[in-house]
């Protein structure tokens, strides 16, 4: 099982301990989801946060 895979169902099950807390319990499954999804790609090496992050990121390129 990649570590994406791993990430994300890590991210499920703290969304579902947290479900209990109060209102909006499928998106807070749902952010904790993808938070460990993304967590889990950069491990393996499939996402690279300074593509994202990194200089001129945001700004239009020409």
């Amino acid at each position: 099982m990649s570590a994406a895979r791993v990430g994300a169902l890590a991210g499920l099950i703290l969304g579902v301990l947290v479900v209990f807390a109060g209102p909006w319990r499928a998106l807070v499954v749902v952010a904790f989801g993808l938070v460990g999804l993304i967590i889990g790609r950069v491990i393996d090496g499939q996402l690279d946060l300074r593509d994202i992050f990194g200089p001129g990121a945001g700004r239009g390129r020409r």
